[in-house]
C-alpha cells in the first residue's frame, strides 16, 4: 500500500510537469504568432500574394519573415504545423485530472456539503460537462450569432459565467476552477483539432490541386484562433489557482472566476494593441488592477454581502477558555479537523506524508502554521479538502477570531 501510494504520488508529478512543458510550447508559440501576425506590415516590394512582412533579431540572428493570405504562387515542400503543441497540452491535462480529481474523487472532487453524490457520478457530471462544454461552443459559433464577431463573444462570456457558478453548484471549489479551467482549455484544443487544422489542410490541398481555395476556411478559422487567444490567460489562472485557496474557496468563487475572465480581455487586449503598433492602451492595466481588487475584497466574504458576524465581536464569545482566550479550543479543533494527515504518520487512507510537510501535532506546529490555518481554514473552505471532517462553519469563525485577535493583541 505504501509503495503504491509512493508511486501514485510521483505519477501525479509527472503529469503535472508532463502538462506544464506542453503548455509553455503551446501558449508560447501562440504568444508569438498572436504577435508576429499583428505586427506584419505590407509594402509595395512584397511578392504576388503576399501580405506582409517582419523582421526580427533573435539568437544572433536576422529572420525576414512574409505572410500569405492563402499560399505562395509555388508550395514549398515542407510545412511545420503547430498542432501538437496544442494536443499533448489537452491530454497531459486531462490525464492530471485523472490521477488527481478522479483517482482522489473523495478528497478534492467531491464535497458532500455541496453535492452529496457517489465519486462516479461526479466524474461522469465532470466528462459530461466537457463534452457538452465544445458542443455547445460550436453550434453557438456556426450558428447565425456566429457572424457578428464581438456579440458571440459577449454570448460566450455568459455561458463561462455560468458554468463558474454551475461547477461550484457540483464540486468543490479547488475542483470547480479546475474544472473551469479544462471546460475552457478543451474549447481551445478543440478548436485546434477540429477547426483550425482541418481548415488548413483543406486550403493546402486545394492549392496542391490546383485549386482556388474557398476564403471562408481562413475566415473560421481566424475567429477560432481569435476566441483562443482571449481564452489563454484565464486559463493560466484557473490551473494555478489550486495553490491559493482565498481564489476558490470562498463563498463569491463563481464571481472571482467571472472578473478572471474580464481581465484575461484587458490584459490580452493591451498585448493585441501593442504588438499592432497601434498604441500602448495603459487603461487596460487600470482596469485589470481595480478588477483584481475587487477579487481580493470578494475573496474574504465581506459581511456587507453576507450577513456574516465580524470576527472581532465573535472573539469575546471565546473568553471561557483558561489561558488563552482562543487557543485551547482552537489546538483541539485542530488536532481533530487536521492532524489526521498533518501528522509525521498520517492515517489518512492515501497520505504517506503530511501534505506540504505540514505537521500540526502540537502546540508549537499549530502556532508556527497560524496563518496558513487562518488562510486555509477560517477565511476559505480550501481546507479540508471537500470539507472531509467536516468543519462547521462556527469552527471557522473561531479559527478566524483567533488569528485576527491574536494580530491586534500584538500591535498593541
Amino acid at each position: 500500500m505504501y509503495e503504491y501510494a509512493i508511486a501514485w504520488e510521483w505519477l501525479a508529478f509527472a503529469a503535472r510537469w508532463f502538462h506544464v512543458i506542453t503548455a509553455i510550447a503551446w501558449i508560447g508559440s501562440s504568444f508569438y504568432f498572436i504577435a508576429l501576425d499583428l505586427g506584419l506590415v505590407k509594402r509595395p516590394h512584397l511578392p504576388p500574394g503576399a501580405c506582409g512582412e517582419e523582421w526580427q533579431v533573435h539568437g544572433g540572428g536576422f529572420y525576414h519573415i512574409q505572410k500569405y493570405l492563402v499560399a505562395p504562387a509555388q508550395m514549398p515542400e515542407h510545412l511545420t504545423w503547430f498542432k501538437y503543441e496544442s494536443y499533448f497540452t489537452w491530454i497531459s491535462g486531462f490525464l492530471m485530472l485523472c490521477i488527481v480529481y478522479y483517482g482522489g474523487a473523495d478528497l478534492f472532487l467531491i464535497d458532500r456539503h455541496v453535492l452529496d453524490i457517489s465519486p462516479s457520478v461526479a466524474i461522469l457530471i465532470s466528462l459530461g460537462s466537457l463534452a457538452l462544454g465544445w458542443v455547445v461552443y460550436d453550434l453557438l459559433c456556426k450558428s447565425p450569432l456566429g457572424r457578428n464577431t464581438w456579440g458571440l463573444m459577449a454570448v460566450l462570456y455568459v455561458v463561462l459565467v455560468f458554468m463558474a457558478w454551475g461547477y461550484t453548484q457540483l464540486f468543490t471549489g479547488r475542483a470547480a476552477f479546475l474544472h473551469l479551467g479544462a471546460f475552457t482549455a478543451t474549447i481551445m484544443s478543440a478548436n485546434v483539432f477540429m477547426i483550425i487544422i482541418p481548415n488548413q489542410k483543406i486550403v493546402v490541398a486545394d492549392l496542391i490541386a490546383g485549386r482556388v481555395p474557398d476564403p471562408k476556411y481562413g475566415q473560421v478559422a481566424k475567429q477560432r484562433s481569435l476566441h483562443n487567444n482571449y481564452l489563454t490567460l484565464p486559463v493560466i489562472f484557473f490551473m494555478l489557482s489550486n495553490h491559493y485557496p482565498l481564489s476558490f474557496g470562498t463563498q463569491f468563487n463563481w464571481v472571482i472566476a467571472a472578473l478572471v475572465f474580464l481581465m484575461g480581455v484587458t490584459i490580452r487586449h493591451w498585448f493585441n494593441t501593442t504588438h499592432a503598433r497601434k498604441g500602448r492602451p495603459t487603461w487596460t492595466w487600470i482596469v485589470t488592477v481595480i478588477l483584481f481588487i475587487l477579487i481580493m475584497w470578494l475573496s474574504t466574504v465581506p459581511k456587507l454581502l453576507t450577513g456574516e458576524t465580524d470576527a472581532a465581536a465573535v472573539a469575546p464569545a471565546f473568553q471561557q477558555f483558561a489561558g488563552d482566550p482562543h487557543f485551547p479550543a482552537v489546538k483541539q479543533l485542530v488536532l481533530t479537523r487536521c492532524s489526521m494527515c498533518h501528522a509525521a504518520e498520517p492515517v489518512y487512507e492515501g497520505i504517506v506524508r503530511p501534505p506540504n510537510g505540514v505537521m500540526l501535532e502540537n502546540d508549537a506546529e499549530i502556532a508556527a502554521h497560524a496563518r496558513e490555518i487562518y488562510i486555509q481554514a477560517g477565511r476559505s473552505h480550501a481546507m479540508p479538502p471537500g470539507n472531509i471532517t467536516d468543519i462547521t462553519p462556527d469552527e471557522r469563525k473561531l479559527l478566524v477570531a483567533w488569528f485576527e485577535s491574536a494580530v491586534e493583541g500584538k500591535k498593541q
